[in-house]
């Protein structure tokens, strides 16, 4: 008997043993499952996989979108420094003519858009300014130099010119279509990394005293616009360009976005390129005053009522605003019937003005609201800004 017990202890100890490894090392034997399973995963029905649009997915807006928006590589032809023998005939007969010139590598970069097939594309002024030599890379990989068309420093807009077949050209959103909250993508080529496309909102709309531009009225976005995005496209999430990415707000020069950008509108880049490409820059109405912005204390002191509109504060002889009858004092409220609620608004307003048409302007004089009917001035020429 105590024989067979100590087979049975022994019998079962090497089981028990034999149970540990085989659980330890291979447990699939154990549930009964083949070493060779195949798992079958689910996958969506033919129709869903082939074209149906993907919940919470933008690649139907980008793939309409980016084909459009180009890489803009420009370089620029600088002095080189004469040496102070040039003109020493000795020295020439050993060292021979100095070169005048040479061309720095094309190591500044921007954005732009494809605006028509037959070639043309808006981007910034400041992505052009004093350019030699400006090459564009489309997104199908092609490279072609491109000729300025023209440029309006003041808005901030150029408009080039390509020469390539089947160019694709973006569609332009309904004008003044977006809105505080909508979704927006910013397509562009940051920090010369090649094309990306970033996702945020509309933040604002209408920003402007910001310094940028002499005409400001931008869209403000928290999609990132880093440097290399300027000129690029901000489309909405039909793929359609709604602006034109401008500037970004940062701490640092040539930093990084916070979430601050700001993008020309795409009505206000349609009205300039159409008057570049018909004529080679841009008229604007003027008038020939300077203003201010109303205050509380500048309406308290004028025993008005609210602080609506621009103050007069000067008027120059012989513009169209002194023959119109306009006085220093007066608080300029509507052209053409469009309220005026601060300076930035007016420049804009009369802006848009077409030079040589009569125009209606409002005033507020001596707690009194007069009509004055003037001739638009054409906006002289202004002074690049450095």
């Amino acid at each position: 008997m105590k024989k067979l017990w100590l087979i049975f202890s022994q019998t079962a100890t090497i089981c028990l043993a034999a149970l540990f490894a085989v659980s330890t090392l291979r447990p699939d034997l154990l549930n009964g499952a083949p070493q060779n399973t195949v798992v079958t995963v689910r996958q969506p029905a033919p129709d869903a996989a082939a074209g149906a649009p993907r919940s919470g997915s933008y690649n139907d807006a980008v793939r309409k979108a980016m084909p459009a928006v180009v890489n803009i590589y420009t370089s620029k032809a600088i002095k080189a420094q004469q040496h102070p023998l040039q003109d020493d005939p000795l020295f020439r007969f050993f060292f021979g003519d100095q070169p005048e010139s040479q061309t720095r590598p094309s190591t500044n970069l921007g954005s732009g858009v494809i605006v028509s097939e037959s070639g043309y594309i808006l981007t910034n002024s400041h992505v052009v300014d004093a350019a030699d030599g400006i090459e564009v890379a489309l997104a199908d990989t092609r490279r072609v130099n491109a000729r300025v068309v023209g440029t309006d420093p003041e808005s901030d807009l150029a408009v080039l010119k390509i020469d390539l077949p089947k160019l694709p050209a973006i569609t332009f959103g309904p004008p003044d279509s977006a809105r505080v909250g909508d979704v927006v993508l910013a397509i562009g080529n940051p920090f010369g990394v090649g094309q990306t496309v970033t996702q945020g909102i509309v933040s604002a709309l209408g920003r402007s005293h910001l310094g940028i531009n002499t005409f400001e009225n931008f869209i403000q976005t928290d999609a990132a616009i880093n440097p290399g995005n300027s000129g690029g496209a901000l489309v909405d999430s039909n793929g359609h360009l709604i602006g034109i990415n401008t500037a970004i707000y940062s701490k640092t020069p040539g930093g990084a976005s916070l979430g601050i950008g700001f993008a020309i509108p795409a009505s206000t880049a349609q009205t300039v390129m159409e008057q570049i490409i018909k004529t080679g820059s841009v008229q604007r109405g003027w008038i020939g005053v300077g203003v201010q912005d109303m205050t509380r204390e500048i309406a308290d002191s004028f025993k008005l009522p609210d602080e609506r509109g621009a103050l007069i504060t000067e008027v120059f002889r012989g513009t169209p605003a002194d023959r119109g009858g306009i006085k220093v004092g007066d608080v300029l409220i509507a052209v053409e019937g469009k309220p005026v609620n601060d300076s930035a608004a007016m420049l804009n307003l009369i802006a848009a003005l077409v030079p040589g048409s009569p125009a209606m302007l409002r005033v507020r004089r001596e707690n009194r609201e007069i009509d004055l009917k003037i001739t638009v001035g054409r906006r002289p020429k202004q002074a690049r800004r450095e």
